[in-house]
């Protein structure tokens, strides 16, 4: 059987400094997979592939046609069978070392923390705000790190949060996305649509970081957001730091919180649709200010100044506001970090500070 296993784990093992004891703490670990849709099935195919052989995997969902451009482990003829059930005979065909527990609903505040408290690792793989706002924290309640992942369009993210093992920054979802209901306007993939490939990238990525922070290899993305924008094959980062005005909740608030109602509750900031927008900027009633990063496309000729995000963050405390007779409009590339930086602008200015809604993704797409 040793023989056997060595063998099937083979390339993997001969690697520099991985070994026989990097492939042991595979087989050892515990991974949960959170979604079981365009991210969940590559980060399960190669984290089976791997010599994880210890998985459970929660999505109440079922195939569908729609599904199958960005999730190739389904075929046409499984459309409406249980999107777990499949997964799993798939994993147990992989690699019969497999052992994947499936659970065959929705996490929620009743069940997440029974079920998550035994795992090692939690991925986020799925594609709602409620649900990546529960996980984050579901495992900061039991300090498990989560492996986050999102997609939309043709751009994706990575990152790991609530890593404070080792001397992990400890960072959460939260300190990075503080409020919720800057999510209600922004489109799901279902809404916005997704580049098939893009989830395959993405989930593959999540993958990495789970082997990576199970054998202790290499560097983590802690404190770091990566952002993947494929038509430009553009990779960069965001540097990211504890917020001091996150509040970590207890067992008994997040039982009773409904984070469906907390992501669709109506926003606080100012918002521009595109046609406001296009309008205001046409009369010249506009400082626009882009918060994406230096180097970040498209190019638009109408930003005033720029700030990265990331400068935001670290820099809350002693954010220089422009001043400017203009009315203020943050634009970003889909509306969640102008959305969060209006709110932190609107913190130091008693003017009015507005967003861009949808960002430029729909500026462009109007």
């Amino acid at each position: 059987m040793l023989k056997s296993i060595n063998e099937r784990y083979s390339r993997q093992i001969i690697l520099p400094g991985f070994g026989e004891a990097a492939q042991q703490k595979l087989q050892q670990a515990k991974v949960c997979i959170v979604g079981m849709g365009a991210l969940g099935c590559p980060a399960l195919q190669y984290l089976t592939a791997a010599g994880v052989v210890n998985m459970g995997i929660i999505d109440g969902d079922v195939v569908q046609l729609h599904n199958l451009h960005r999730q190739p482990l389904f075929f046409s003829n499984e459309v409406g069978a249980l999107k777990v059930m499949v997964a799993k005979q798939k994993m147990q065909q992989l690699n019969p070392l497999v052992n994947i527990t499936d659970y065959p609903f929705h996490i929620h505040p009743k069940n997440a923390l029974q079920i998550l408290s035994e795992y090692d690792i939690v991925i986020d793989a799925t594609d709602n705000f409620p649900t990546k706002y529960l996980l984050n924290d579901a495992c900061a309640i039991l300090q498990k790190p989560l492996v986050y992942g999102a997609v939309s369009q043709y751009e994706g993210q990575v990152s790991i949060f609530n890593n404070n093992l080792n001397g992990g920054k400890n960072i959460q979802y939260r300190d990075v996305f503080p409020d919720p209901a800057a999510t209600a306007n922004i489109q799901s993939c279902e809404q916005a649509g997704v580049l098939g490939v893009l989830p395959g990238i993405i989930g593959t990525l999540q993958a990495t970081e789970v082997i990576k922070f199970i054998t202790g290899m290499g560097q983590l993305l802690d404190g770091r957001l990566l952002t993947y924008r494929s038509l430009e094959t553009q990779f960069y980062e965001i540097e990211l730091t504890k917020n001091a005005n996150t509040v970590n909740i207890n067992v008994t608030e997040f039982q009773q919180t409904d984070y469906q109602h907390i992501c669709n509750a109506a926003s606080t900031e100012e918002s521009l649709s595109v046609d406001q927008f296009k309008q205001m900027l046409q009369q010249q009633l506009l400082f626009v200010v882009d918060v994406r990063e230096m180097g970040e496309l498209p190019h638009v000729n109408f930003v005033d100044h720029q700030i990265p995000y990331s400068q935001i963050i670290q820099a809350k405390n002693n954010l220089h506001i422009p001043v400017t007779n203009k009315n203020i409009c943050i634009i970003c590339q889909q509306g969640i970090r102008s959305r969060n930086a209006a709110t932190i602008f609107q913190s130091k200015t008693l003017q009015k500070i507005f967003h861009l809604q949808g960002g430029l993704n729909a500026y462009f797409n109007s």
